[in-house]
């Protein structure tokens, strides 16, 4: 009889939480017996009665947490009695509030993301960096998107906050009013409506604001991919940068920020990408116009054989697997 693996998932939005969950979880089916509790993603669900019968049986039982109100959740169960062993993953880059590390320590195991994250988040911790569900996020021709007239796009996806850079972006994008045939869309949530017309009023500066599209956060971030000839990922600050991978995995030629996140791990610059100093909206812009006219290659196809070779969310799995195994 296999043991049991239970991921947990309570968050109304679809995050990049809730790709990296569902990426891996069919990848568990051969060791696990693997099953999803909550709501908000997609997977094989338990409910809380089946919840409490597997966890209060003699079954070996590993439940992965994601978020605080998972982890608090789970350790009722455990003060009411029940026998599981508890992973939490930390998804974010920031120093963690002293209830978030109260709860992390409380875990049988802890996971980050990347190597500088598990260096400040100041107690033991295992590295496994997400994985790319490759057969979903890969690239497809001829994909239009609705309302943009431009013929080609560059993507700048995820939250729209001062974090993210998109100032830096909207800065370096003034390039595009030589290049009326370019578009840039910009998708994600807006944490605050005054960033939002701030970006709006410095496209408007720039001349380009007929070829600035803000589209709100969607669950169909695959098409915007597979449309896009470049992705931008300008950000300040990242727990992982999911979508970094995921754009290089559907073959856009990609634009990040140097050593945040995962950026410089999985990007070797001009080989499968191109790295800026964050912040840097002059190199920015010398990337972006060398990239639209031509005088840099689009390095998508190069980008897509790195995640192939070393990102998968099978990787991801199985790296996951020793974490439980050795529990």
């Amino acid at each position: 009889m296999k043991p049991i693996l239970i991921h947990t998932h309570f968050h109304k939005r679809r995050t990049g939480v809730t790709r990296s969950i569902e990426n891996v979880l069919p990848f568990f089916s051969d060791t696990y017996e693997t099953y999803l509790y909550g709501y908000g993603a997609n997977g094989k669900h338990i409910t809380k009665r089946e919840l409490r019968k597997l966890c209060y049986s003699n079954r070996e039982v590993v439940v992965h947490c994601h978020r605080n109100n998972e982890i608090m959740r789970m350790l009722f169960f455990r003060f009411l009695g029940a026998k599981f062993k508890l992973i939490a993953t930390r998804h974010a880059e920031t120093v963690p509030s002293g209830l978030t590390m109260k709860l992390l320590k409380k875990a049988d195991k802890v996971v980050t993301l990347i190597e500088s994250m598990s260096q400040k988040l100041g107690i033991k911790n295992t590295v496994v960096g997400h994985g790319v569900n490759v057969d979903y996020f890969k690239p497809k021709k001829n994909v239009s998107l609705k309302d943009i007239k431009q013929d080609h796009i560059i993507l700048c996806a995820g939250r729209v906050r001062k974090a993210k850079g998109q100032v830096t972006l909207l800065k370096a994008a003034k390039i595009l009013k030589n290049y009326q045939n370019w578009a840039l869309v910009i998708v994600g949530k807006v944490d605050k409506p005054v960033f939002l017309e701030e970006l709006q009023k410095i496209a408007k500066e720039q001349k380009i604001a007929n070829q600035v599209y803000f589209i709100n956060e969607t669950p169909d971030i695959l098409s915007y991919y597979q449309a896009s000839k470049i992705t931008v990922v300008p950000s300040f600050s990242e727990g992982f940068s999911l979508v970094t991978a995921e754009a290089m995995s559907c073959g856009c030629s990609v634009i990040a920020t140097k050593g945040v996140g995962v950026h410089s791990s999985l990007i070797e610059n001009t080989k499968n990408g191109y790295l800026f100093e964050p912040g840097n909206n002059n190199e920015l812009e010398q990337l972006l116009e060398k990239s639209v006219n031509g005088e840099l290659p689009l390095l998508g196809k190069e980008g897509r054989q790195e995640i192939l070779e070393n990102w998968s969310a099978k990787q991801e799995a199985q790296n996951l697997i020793k974490v439980y195994q050795n529990l």
